[in-house]
C-alpha cells in the first residue's frame, strides 16, 4: 500500500489492521484513502504443519471448526486438535480483532488470555552469553540470504534496503556467518517498536528459520520499557521515533 495515491479497499484481520495502522503512523498512506473490511480471527491454520503430520497421505478436504480440524481424503479421515496446528504467531496473538475498520463482517471474537506470550524469549534471555551465541549460530546457519523474510515483511518498504547499498556498503553479500548475523540482527532492529508479530517473515522463510524470535525480543523490550504495542492507535508515534525532555538519559552521562 505504501505511497499509493488511489483509494483502496482492503480486508484485514487483527494483525493486518495493525500493519495498516503502522503504515498510517509512518505516513505511507492516509487513513481516508482506505476502506477497511475488518475480519475477526480465531487464528490461521498452519497448512505445512498439517501436511507434515499426514506424511504420504493426500488430503482432499479440510474442515476447521472451533476445536478441531477434520482432514479427509482417499482412505483418510483424521481429526486434529486445532490449537496444535495454528501458525506460530497466531498461537500467541492477543489482538485477534481488527483495531481499525470501516465495516466488520462478523461479531468480535474473544481475545486470547495467555499466561506468558514471551516465554520463548525469556528462555533465551536466561542463557549464558556463550549459550546465546551458540543458539543463534545454530538458528541462523541454514540461511541462504534469499531475503524472503524482508520481502514478505509489511514494514520493509525502504526504496533501497541496507543490504543492497553499495556506497557505503553496510554488509557483505555472502553467506559468511558474520554477514548473515548482521543482516538478521539489523533487520530486526529496524522493526523495533514497529513489528506487529504478523508472522509473515517466518512463513516466507524457505528453510524454516524462526526469525520471529528476534523481533519478539524487541517487542518485549519496547513493551517493558515504554508500555507500547505497535499498530494499536493511528495517531501515536512509536517510542523510538519521538523525543521527550523527560526521557531517561542516564546512558549518556
Amino acid at each position: 500500500m505504501t505511497k499509493r495515491p488511489d483509494r483502496i479497499g482492503i480486508v484485514a484481520k487483527g494483525c493486518d489492521s495493525r500493519n495498516i495502522v503502522t503504515h498510517i503512523v509512518e505516513n505511507q498512506i492516509k487513513r481516508e484513502q482506505l476502506y477497511i473490511i475488518g475480519v475477526p480471527c480465531h487464528g490461521m491454520i498452519d497448512r505445512s504443519r498439517i501436511l507434515a503430520a499426514l506424511g504420504d497421505q493426500e488430503p482432499t478436504k479440510v474442515v476447521v471448526n472451533d476445536s478441531e480440524i477434520v482432514v479427509t481424503g482417499p482412505g483418510l479421515e483424521r481429526k486434529l486438535d486445532r490449537k496444535e496446528y495454528l501458525q506460530n504467531n497466531c498461537a500467541t496473538c492477543i489482538h485477534r480483532n481488527p483495531v481499525v475498520y470501516d465495516e466488520l463482517v462478523a461479531e468480535k471474537v474473544e481475545e486470547q488470555k495467555l499466561d506468558d506470550r514471551y516465554a520463548d524469549v525469556k528462555k533465551i534471555e536466561a542463557m549464558s552469553p556463550d549459550d546465546k551465541w551458540a543458539f543463534f549460530d545454530k538458528m541462523l546457519a541454514p540461511c541462504i540470504r534469499c531475503y524472503a523474510c524482508r520481502n514478505a515483511c509489511p514494514l520493509c518498504y525502504c526504496p533501497t534496503c541496507f543490504v543492497d547499498e553499495a556506497r557505503p556498503q553496510w554488509v557483505g553479500k555472502s553467506i559468511d556467518p558474520t554477514d548473515v548475523r548482521t543482516f538478521h540482527f539489523l533487520r530486526a532492529y529496524h522493526c523495533a517498536g514497529r513489528c506487529t508479530d504478523c508472522g509473515a517473515c517466518e512463513r516466507a522463510c524457505p528453510v524454516n528459520i524462526p526469525v520471529r524470535l528476534l523481533t519478539k525480543k524487541l517487542n518485549k523490550d519496547v513493551e517493558d520499557l515504554y508500555g507500547f504495542e505497535p499498530g494499536m492507535v493511528p495517531d501515536v508515534r512509536p517510542p523510538l521515533d519521538v523525543y521527550r525532555p523527560d526521557d531517561p538519559g542516564g546512558f549518556i552521562k
